[in-house]
């Protein structure tokens, strides 16, 4: 019987790093695909919580947040460029231009992923279309219009999806979903956690992913 992987991939829609690790990971699962099944979890973690409407300049932002220059940043930005690339994922050259909430779209992942629509496979769909939405095309994760359209495009029940942005279903469950991962000394995205387990960190090269799965199908 072929071994089967339980994987939490906490992330953040805003992170490129997660973008790159999720299609990482996922290129490594493929390598995979005659060892071992797998099942994606997406988990919540929010990079800037108190983000407001409308979000924040990102050159500002990251000067703010982390000290570096503009000239830093793009030399940052055309790594990750080049990282995605290099696994099919697209950056923009420009790279973004403002930092969103992500609040809204991390409650649409948690319907997405809730037993009665999981087995479609929708909550990955969904994921990867935000990574999509951001990284590539430069749009808002916290625009209701692109999310509704987002969810509709995947296969979700569009209708639906309006219900819940319109309200705050789900809030409380991603509230708590978050600080579970917090207390357990998840500070930093990706954290990807195999079996409950196992914790591999950040965005790794497919080849570590894959030293470290194999290594857990191993029990070493």
């Amino acid at each position: 019987m072929t071994p089967s992987l339980k994987i939490d991939f906490v992330s953040d829609v805003s992170c490129p790093w997660c973008a790159i690790g999720l299609a990482a990971l996922e290129r490594a699962l493929a390598r995979m695909a005659d060892e071992t099944t797998a099942e994606l979890h997406f988990q919540p973690f929010e990079l800037n919580p108190l983000m407001p409407p409308g979000g924040q300049d990102i050159t500002e932002h990251l000067t703010q947040k982390y000290g570096s220059t503009p000239e830093q940043q793009a030399e940052s930005r055309e790594a990750i460029r080049r990282r995605g690339a290099e696994l099919g994922f697209t950056f923009r050259k420009e790279g973004r231009d403002r930092i969103y909430n992500t609040f809204d779209a991390h409650r649409l992942l948690h319907w997405a992923g809730l037993p009665a629509t999981r087995p479609a496979g929708l909550q990955p769909a969904l994921k990867r279309a935000l990574f999509a939405a951001y990284f590539s095309r430069g749009e808002s994760p916290e625009s209701h219009q692109l999310l509704l359209r987002l969810a509709g495009e995947v296969g979700l029940d569009a209708a639906r999806a309006g219900e819940i942005l319109a309200g705050d279903e789900y809030a409380a469950a991603v509230r708590e979903s978050e600080r579970r991962y917090t207390d357990a000394g998840i500070h930093s995205v990706p954290a990807v956690i195999v079996n409950e387990r196992y914790l591999i960190s950040g965005g790794q090269p497919v080849e570590v992913f894959e030293q470290a799965l194999r290594q857990i199908l191993r029990g070493d």
